[in-house]
Parts: C-alpha cells; structure tokens; sequence
C-alpha cells in the first residue's frame, strides 16, 4: 500500500474485514474520478482471484463476452460462452470451489454497468451470494461504481434478495487539503499553501485531475495546458461526466448549470423555474442522484423548515467549467496565465475559496476548539429584500455561541476598511434582530493571509483563521 496517499480510514476498514473469519461482501462508492478502482488494486495488489470491469454502454451479450474473456484470463480454462449471468456466476462458483486459498478475493468493478436492461444481472448476483457465498466463509466479494444512486437503489437500499446482505459500505469521498499537499508531494510538486488552494479551487480533490498535474510546469501553466489547450485532457470532461454516470443526462445538466448561477443555491421550486425543467418524479429523481454522487448538497438554511431547503452546487470541476468554459471561445493556451487578477478570476476566486472552507468545515470547527461540541452549519439570508444581508456560513453550537463565518481571498493580508466593518456590523445585527437568537455572536475571518490589524478589525473579529488553518 505505499502508493496510497489518504484513505487511512477506508484501509483500516478493508484489513478488518479480509481478516474476519467469514465471506464478506463490500461495495465501494463515490463520485466518477474519485479513486475508487485505485484504491481497491492498490489494497489489494492485484492479487484478485477474479476480476471483472463492467463495459460502458453495452448490451448483455458484450457484457457476458467480456466476463468470459476475463474468466479464461484468469483461470487459464476454456469454457463455453456463458449465456446468461447465471450461467456465468454459476462458472465462478465452480472455478472458486477449487481454490485453497485462505480467503478467495473477488472484484467486480463498475457494477452499475453490467446491469443491463432484461438481464437478470441482480438476480444471479443475489444467487451467487445468497445460496452459495454467504454460507462459507472464505469468499470476499468487493464492488464498486460511480453511478451512486443505481448503487444505492440496487444494492445498499434493496428491497429483494439483497435485503442487509451487504455486511460493509465504503464511500470514498474526495481528497481535503491536507491529503492533497501529500498527494502533490507526492509526486513532487513543491507548490506554497496558496497554489495548492487555487488547485482545489479549479479540480476539487479529485485523484484523477491531480495526478494529470506535471511537476515541472507552474499551477497555471498546468492549468492552461489541461483545460484551455486544444487537447487538454480536462476541456471536454463535463460532457463525459454526466453522460457516463446518469442515462439522458440533459436534466441533470441543466440543474447543474442552473446551480452554478447562484453561490447559495436555489430551492426546488426556483431550481425547476430557472432550470425549465419539468416538475415531477423524474426531476425529484435526477435532483436526488446528483446530490447522492456528490455533486451537489442539500441544507436546511437556519431559521427555515426542512420544505425550504436549498440546494447548492458543490463540485469545484463544474464550478470553474460553467465559469470559464462553456459558452466561451478561448483560443489562447494561456488564457489562464493572462487572466490572473482579472475582474473574471476575482470574481470566480472569491466564490470558490467559500466553497473551499465549506468544504473543511470540520477543520474549521478543530482550530475553533469546538470539534466535540454538537453543531449545525448553513447559511442564512434576511427576510427583508431590500436589505439583502446574507450570511454563506453560520456554525450553530451547542455551546451557546454562534459563529458566523466570513471568507475572504486575497493574495496578501486582507484590511477592513470603515465601509466593511460597517457591513459586518449590520449582518450581525440583522441577523440577531431577525432570529431572536438568545446565543452570543462571534464573528469569525477566515483569510488566505490573515487580515491586517487596524482601527476597523480591533473589537469586531472574536476568530481569525487562515489557510493552514485548513489544512
């Protein structure tokens, strides 16, 4: 395991189940990119006593093609083509019966790929665990995909045959910061804290998009050549994104484009009258299979009922896809070189480090002292239109404090000028006014660089954090 970087906790969880004493079976999941197949391999080393990779948009005979094509690569037999998953599993059992091994590791990658229309895939792969593994206790059946809402639907909440057969799940999340700076260590690219932040910015913690990254160009150099170069391997990802995870991905697409228009999110009423997309089940369906594979989050902002949640873009790739790349004709290779500290990159900068911090909110909550303390984090907006105070993060502790959270990015140590201290002052104030909280307020900066001491910040700011405070 010496290339993995991270995912202490997932490894942890694989070694306490490989040594259990009995058949285990386990699916991986998580966003499209994020690793999952890598970390299995790497776990494992390749020492799987059947593996097997789903085929993108196939039909089942292709499908059954490829299983028999990897059952004679791996056991080094000749058997009839299988004509149905039955019939395949049923080949597996046969070949796995003969095996001394102390605990006979199956893999099954991309799932959700081989269950195609008419071919009874779930119910052979009930079969195969029900009446055959579950009852020994050498078999370790792992599986994984991206197409998070077909593994939740079909296996995590089944109904039939694979009703709690499951005995483990993983969901594997993006890098934070921390495991990113390893990661780019890793590989040696020596950036300062500021770049890596730019970094997540752009791609998130996404393994796949970091390890494109070369050692010897510059973050925006890197940049440029992977989004805005005629073949840069990320200018077309956001159409194979979508496309390979969700069938007829259109709706998807719009509600993610929709979302990107807005920092705080819509409602579900406002997504499907900005988005035009129609209102019913299918719409709900769509909404709930992106929020379940990790690219948008639904909240509860303070003071609202559960009916008035909002939902909010949270994938840094289509953030900085919508801001800079769709719809726009960008000939330059160094378009990202020559636009840096534009009104465009500002603009998009200060929205995406928000995002950043709501994405470390536990190390937030770690440097605040209150990482034991129960707490509720979301945003709030004032009732009155005309005012239009909003607050993107408020931290709601049980100690009796609030802390309301301000991020601001800037290339060096930020000021508070009069004109800002007194707009702080009003959201405090509005914000008590309105809710009638009886808790104390602190108003916490969170700054790259830390803010700079002066008349204004003196008595207004109870927390300061910085960019390591994130990592």
């Amino acid at each position: 395991m010496a290339q993995l970087v991270g995912r202490e906790k997932e490894s942890k969880i694989l070694t306490s189940l490989v040594n259990i004493d009995n058949s285990e079976f386990v699916v991986i999941y998580g966003r499209r990119r994020i690793g999952k197949t890598f970390l299995i391999r790497e776990y494992f080393k390749n020492t799987f006593d059947f593996q097997l990779t789903g085929l993108a948009n196939s039909t089942t005979t292709q499908q059954l093609s490829n299983f028999h094509a990897a059952f004679q690569k791996h056991f080094k037999k000749t058997i009839p083509k299988p004509k149905s998953w039955f019939d395949a599993f049923q080949h597996l059992i046969v070949m796995l019966e003969k095996s001394k091994k102390h605990k006979k590791i199956v893999f099954l990658d991309e799932l959700p790929w081989m269950d195609t229309p008419k071919s009874d895939f779930i119910s052979a792969l009930e079969h195969f665990w029900n009446s055959w593994a579950s009852a020994r206790k050498d078999i370790f059946l792992i599986v994984c995909g991206s197409a998070t809402s077909w593994i939740t639907n079909k296996l995590i909440n089944n109904k039939g045959g694979l009703h709690n057969r499951l005995t483990s799940k993983i969901k594997l999340s993006a890098f934070t910061l921390n495991e990113c700076e390893q990661y780019l260590r890793k590989k040696n690219i020596l950036w300062n804290r500021h770049q890596i932040i730019e970094c997540y910015m752009i791609m998130g913690g996404i393994p796949y998009y970091l390890s494109l990254l070369k050692p010897e160009l510059s973050l925006a150099q890197n940049i440029d050549l992977l989004f805005f170069s005629q073949n840069g391997m990320l200018r077309n990802e956001f159409d194979n994104l979508y496309a390979s995870l969700f069938r007829h991905s259109e709706n998807h697409v719009k509600i993610i484009e929709t979302l990107s228009q807005k920092t705080e999110g819509f409602t579900r009423k406002e997504l499907i009258a900005y988005s035009k997309i129609p209102n019913g089940g299918g719409t709900t369906k769509k909404i709930e299979e992106l929020e379940s594979s990790g690219f948008i989050k639904r909240y509860t902002p303070i003071g609202k009922k559960k009916r008035d949640s909002q939902y909010q873009l949270t994938d840094f790739y289509s953030m900085f896809y919508f801001h800079f790349i769709n719809g726009y004709k960008i000939n330059d290779e160094n378009y990202w070189m020559n636009s840096i500290d534009s009104p465009n990159h500002r603009a998009w900068s200060g929205f995406a480090f928000e995002q950043v911090c709501m994405a470390h909110i536990n190390e937030i909550k770690v440097k605040l002292g209150i990482s034991g303390i129960k707490t509720n984090s979301a945003s709030w907006r004032s009732k009155d239109t005309e005012t239009n105070v909003q607050i993107d993060l408020l931290i709601d502790r049980n100690d009796q404090v609030i802390s309301l959270c301000e991020m601001k990015y800037s290339i060096n140590e930020f000021t508070i000028n009069k004109s800002y201290a007194e707009n702080l002052r009003n959201k405090i104030g509005t914000f008590k006014s309105e809710t009638k909280t009886r808790k104390a307020v602190f108003l916490t900066m969170i700054t790259t660089y830390g803010i700079k001491q002066n008349e204004y910040s003196m008595g207004l700011v109870q927390n300061e954090l910085t960019m390591n405070d994130l990592f």
